[in-house]
């Protein structure tokens, strides 16, 4: 899971298939903002079966932020041990971080709402119950390999998460 908004300016980082556990590339340690540890946004490497043993994400979080918080308890858990880069010397200049809160107020309230579910563990949502529609394919060829783009369209239960019309 790679956040748009994060830059790596550090070509040392590593990408690589994350056998032996989810590796939290941004790290604390690197991230230019966010530098708690139990931080596991920003970019995020897991495997298929790592997700799966979470339940994937709460579905209680639209919009931006406060969802990968509650993501580190759902890895914690699922006793997965996450791993983190060692090496890397650029510190809080690994990444450029371009999200502006003055360019996304809707995200800012959305943020206010549901900031009490981040510190919850959501036991009932996630990838056993989430509710969406694939509304179109494209298929597309980037550097050569072959890739499928899904707009999906999720459900929003306005009982459960109020704040998913925004």
């Amino acid at each position: 899971m790679h956040d748009v908004d994060l830059l790596p300016l550090n070509e040392q980082l590593d990408y690589g298939y994350p056998e032996a556990g989810p590796f939290h590339v941004a790290s604390p340690e690197l991230h230019p903002l966010y530098h708690y540890k139990t931080y596991v946004g920003g970019i995020l490497l897991l495997t298929k079966q790592h997700y799966e043993m979470c339940n994937g994400m709460s579905n209680r979080f639209w919009g931006w932020g406060r969802e990968d918080d509650e993501f580190y308890r759902r890895i914690k858990g699922a006793g997965l041990q996450v791993r983190r880069p060692t090496g890397i010397t650029t510190g809080y200049e690994t990444f450029q971080h371009l999200h502006d809160p003055a360019w996304r107020k809707r995200d800012q309230k959305r943020i206010a709402a549901q900031k009490q579910e981040q510190f919850k563990v959501d036991r009932e949502g996630g990838l056993n119950n989430v509710r969406y529609r694939i509304e179109s394919r494209t298929a597309l060829s980037v550097a050569g390999a072959p890739c499928t783009v899904l707009n999906i369209l999720l459900d929003c239960d306005t009982n459960e998460t109020p704040w998913c019309t925004f």
